[in-house]
């Protein structure tokens, strides 16, 4: 659920649930690293608000610059979906919609939208879709 997130969380529990849905728990603080302990989170957060927090605070600028080969922003939505098919090399819409903190069955359209945007300012062939898998292509 979190894979690919590198986090440092001073307390144990929080350590460990970390892990426990697949981030990269780091012994120590670092540059480039979430800070756990500062982000502001309620009580008893559910996975998936625990997931958006955490997915919020992720910078991912360096990604970007990997992908678009220039310094790029794109609106938060489809930062996230460009990063994510980066990341794990490509996911069904289900994967996609579970990743970005919606529940994998719920309808909407935000996800439709977004990739429909990349495709008309990057080409049809920027973000695939093969056998229900999402990947990026070229640009």
């Amino acid at each position: 659920m979190l894979s690919g997130i590198r986090i440092y969380a001073s307390d144990n529990i929080w350590r460990q649930i970390l892990a426990d849905l697949g981030a990269t728990v780091m012994p120590a603080l670092d540059t480039g690293i979430i800070n756990f302990d500062d982000l502001e989170l309620g009580k008893c957060p559910t996975p998936m608000e625990l997931k958006s927090v955490i997915l919020a605070a992720c910078d991912n600028s360096e990604t970007l610059y990997a992908i678009f080969g220039q310094n790029t922003v794109l609106p938060h939505i489809q930062t996230q979906i460009v990063v994510m098919l980066y990341k794990t090399g490509g996911m069904s819409i289900g994967q996609l919609k579970s990743a970005l903190g919606y529940a994998p069955d719920v309808s909407t359209h935000a996800l439709d939208t977004a990739i429909y945007q990349l495709r008309q300012k990057y080409g049809r062939g920027f973000i695939k879709n093969i056998n229900g898998v999402y990947s990026l292509g070229k640009l």
